[in-house]
């Protein structure tokens, strides 16, 4: 099913379900979706952004309220930090399933080999096979930290 398809059908059952917390993350995600993909169509990309952005975008989404929920914490504000969990969880279900460390650390290895990496300067290169080939399915700041750690 398309993603788009997939984020209506389960606004569709939160709004059923009566589920506030759920119908509100999910027309976040599709307000954010919105505004991509009119820029995209400024780009001249009638349908919007690929699936690989879309899976980008929610990763951000979960990146930024993690650094809310975190903040809350350390402010005392656990009732604040609790709801930017809640929309972490609603968030992930549509994403795919996250590769562990030592997958991560397998397919860096692989990503490296693939394009002959060889230092440093060449960590770009395998970000953008590994972003390309994993979107959704790899914590892209956790993998940058290995492809530094292994190109050093």
């Amino acid at each position: 099913m398309d993603k788009r398809a997939e984020f209506n059908v389960a606004l569709k059952q939160a709004m059923k379900d009566k589920d506030q917390m759920a119908v509100s993350t999910i027309r976040l995600i599709l307000a954010a979706l919105k505004d991509r993909d009119i820029t995209a169509r400024g780009k001249g990309n009638a349908d919007g952004i690929e699936k690989e952005e879309i899976l980008s975008m929610l990763q951000s989404m979960i990146k930024q309220r993690q650094e809310s929920a975190k903040t809350y914490c350390d402010a005392g504000r656990e009732e604040l930090a609790e709801r930017e969990e809640e929309e972490i969880e609603i968030i992930q279900q549509f994403l795919p399933r996250q590769l562990g460390e030592d997958e991560i650390k397998t397919l860096i290895d692989q990503m490296i080999k693939e394009t002959g990496a060889e230092s440093i300067r060449d960590m770009g290169k395998v970000m953008g096979v590994l972003k390309s080939k994993y979107a959704g399915q790899v914590d892209m700041g956790k993998a940058g930290a290995f492809v530094k750690e292994k190109l050093s």
